[in-house]
């Protein structure tokens, strides 16, 4: 099973190519990577030509999630405890783009916290489920 369809990955590419003929493009996340019973929660606006490399907000769980680039096969990679590997959040959609997440994420200390902020201020914004203040 890929980690990432290939719809979502044609997507992530077309915003790299954006992204790189605009430094004022700002996306929201198209794709949530997270841990099962493990702070670590990646969300991914670009992917590179090379279908490896992503950007987008990198949270490890150290309470300092930083905007950066990531690699997919190395998070794929991942083996956790119990058989556990890394899921993509199917039902996760947004429209606050990353600028948005990385402040908020970064107020918050989590990728995690960051969400249930922006869903209670912005609950039209994010999917439904989620805590709306």
């Amino acid at each position: 099973m890929r980690l990432i369809p290939a719809e979502l990955c044609r997507a992530l590419a077309a915003n790299a190519v954006r992204a790189g003929a605009s430094e004022r493009f700002d996306p929201p996340p198209l794709v949530k990577l997270f841990a099962p019973l493990d702070p670590a929660t990646w969300l991914a606006t670009e992917l590179l030509a090379d279908d490896d490399t992503m950007f987008g907000l990198a949270d490890l769980g150290f309470g300092c999630p930083e905007l950066g680039y990531f690699s997919l096969s190395e998070i794929a990679a991942l083996r956790l405890p119990f058989g556990l590997r890394v899921l993509r959040d199917d039902a996760f959609a947004s429209t606050v783009p990353l600028s948005r997440w990385a402040a908020t994420a970064r107020r918050c200390g989590a990728i995690p916290a960051a969400e249930a902020a922006l869903a209670a201020r912005h609950p039209h914004e994010l999917p439904p489920g989620l805590p709306d203040g």
